[in-house]
């Protein structure tokens, strides 16, 4: 049994001072293999207080020097990849494979494109020519706490924290209490890569106690949240007494529309992609709307995908997908799945219950469901899991509108041969990111969303610039 009591704070591994035992369980056993702490007020204050002392000192940092710090964390996460990706597999169950490749890719990604973001930034500028003495500085927000999920655990730690430290503010890291054992392995590469004591802290907890904390606290200049949309609220609202900038990614209902002159692998590969990490993505595409003249054949090919799709342990070295995160998290798929049934959507694979030969585990049976509409649970609910609706159109207006037809706002997905079409579809589409035939957005691409999904964008010069304040300057020259 892993211990992983202590915080780390002001530069130091301490015991909290007001902490709780939180076993960590694996999803894939229903195991508890480590134990946490859920600090209270107490480590929360002690957190930001060093991140509020180490402030002056980090802000003022050339940039060159904090290039170095980012490339030097760089080198720890590298170093320790293997470690990461079996800590993300077992907290959050991860397949292993999947765990090595995208969990722990992102977070080196993201690095890379942080460190190449700060080189060619540039802090201060002149506003304009024709206004002579006119400057503009950007500078470093403050202290943030920046709050993060279990699904993709170090794509958004790292999203959140390097981009701050580029920018010379100071963070309180609070990660997911159900997969918090990456979090605990990157504080250990902070330390080996000499930041500044107070600069990087983390204090585990839940979001009632520590997430609401760091929200409400005065000395909090900025909350950085990625989970739910209902949690986003919350810290929204807990925020506001003190009117700090509070930016939030948040849920989505990804549509896929398939028009009928999309390749041949468009419907396979819309399956897959939306059953990738045990269907826990915000951005994952949920909804596909097909063109009616090859509905059922696009119906036919996502029950075959799915009937395909194996389900196992997360330590098996494979393709397969791994359990869902927790019994939670089980229980409100396995209801959502059961609305689909009795409200009258066509069940063409999978559907409630375990998958057939295990019986332990928090997994899910890969799911398709034909003939959705608009008024259906599944149809508006973000079930974050590996269950797709299935939807036919006749237009392309028609599949805008049934696109569009949600409170989210996060991804939507484009298959076609005509460019023009495509674009047509990208330029109306009410989401922060669009896909186009399964074409990956670039590294340092924006992502964020629209509505629902949140505000304010990670990632590239837009990340950066989410942890700046605008200062403007007149009579410089």
């Amino acid at each position: 049994m892993q211990d992983a009591r202590n915080f780390y704070i002001n530069g130091a591994w301490v015991a909290p001072i007001e902490g709780k035992p939180l076993e960590v369980l694996n999803p894939s056993t229903e195991e508890a293999f480590a134990t946490i702490s859920l600090g209270g007020k107490a480590d929360t204050d002690a957190a930001v207080a060093a991140a509020k002392a180490a402030l002056p000192g980090w802000s003022t940092t050339p940039k060159a020097e904090r290039v170095a710090a980012l490339e030097r964390l760089l080198e720890a996460y590298v170093e320790r990849a293997e470690e990461m990706a079996q800590a993300i597999s077992q907290e959050m169950g991860a397949p292993i494979a999947l765990a090595r490749a995208a969990q722990v890719g992102a977070g080196a990604g993201h690095l890379k494109v942080a460190i190449k973001t700060l080189k060619d930034f540039e802090f201060e500028h002149e506003m304009d020519p024709k206004t002579p003495g006119s400057r503009i500085l950007l500078e470093p927000i403050g202290v943030c706490a920046l709050i993060t999920p279990w699904n993709w655990p170090m794509n958004q730690v790292v999203l959140k924290v390097a981009p701050a430290l580029a920018a010379g503010c100071t963070v309180v890291l609070k990660p997911s209490e159900v997969a918090p054992l990456s979090s605990y392995l990157f504080a250990e590469m902070i330390d080996a890569a000499g930041l500044p004591p107070g600069v990087f802290n983390l204090v585990n907890g839940d979001g009632p106690g520590v997430g609401t904390q760091l929200s409400e606290h005065p000395d909090v200049d900025m909350v950085s949240f990625t989970g739910s949309t209902r949690a986003g609220k919350l810290i929204t609202k807990a925020a506001a007494d003190t009117i700090k900038r509070v930016t939030l990614e948040l849920g989505g209902k990804g549509a896929n529309i398939v028009f009928a002159d999309a390749d041949e692998k468009a419907v396979a590969r819309g399956v897959r992609h939306c059953f990738n990490n045990s269907g826990q993505s915000c951005n994952a595409p949920t909804r596909m709307l097909v063109e009616r003249s090859v509905y059922e054949q696009a119906v036919a090919t996502a029950q075959d995908v799915a009937e395909k799709t194996e389900v196992s342990a997360a330590d098996i070295d494979g393709r397969q997908i791994g359990p869902v995160v927790s019994k939670a998290q089980w229980e409100k798929i396995q209801g959502l799945i059961q609305k689909g049934v009795d409200e009258g959507a066509r069940l063409v694979a999978g559907g409630p219950g375990l998958p057939e030969g295990l019986n332990r585990g928090y997994f899910a049976r890969p799911t398709v469901f034909a003939d959705v509409d608009q008024d259906m649970t599944i149809w508006r609910e973000e079930i974050f899991g590996p269950v797709l609706a299935i939807t036919p159109f006749d237009t392309e207006e028609q599949a805008v509108e049934l696109a569009n037809d949600t409170a989210y706002g996060l991804t939507n997905y484009v298959q076609t041969q005509d460019v023009e079409k495509a674009r047509r579809a990208a330029r109306v589409l009410r989401s922060g990111m669009v896909e186009i035939n399964g074409q990956s957005r670039g590294a340092g691409a924006p992502f964020g969303g629209y509505r629902q999904s949140g505000n304010g964008r990670e990632g590239g010069v837009w990340g950066l610039e989410d942890f700046l304040e605008v200062k403007s300057v007149s009579g410089w020259e």
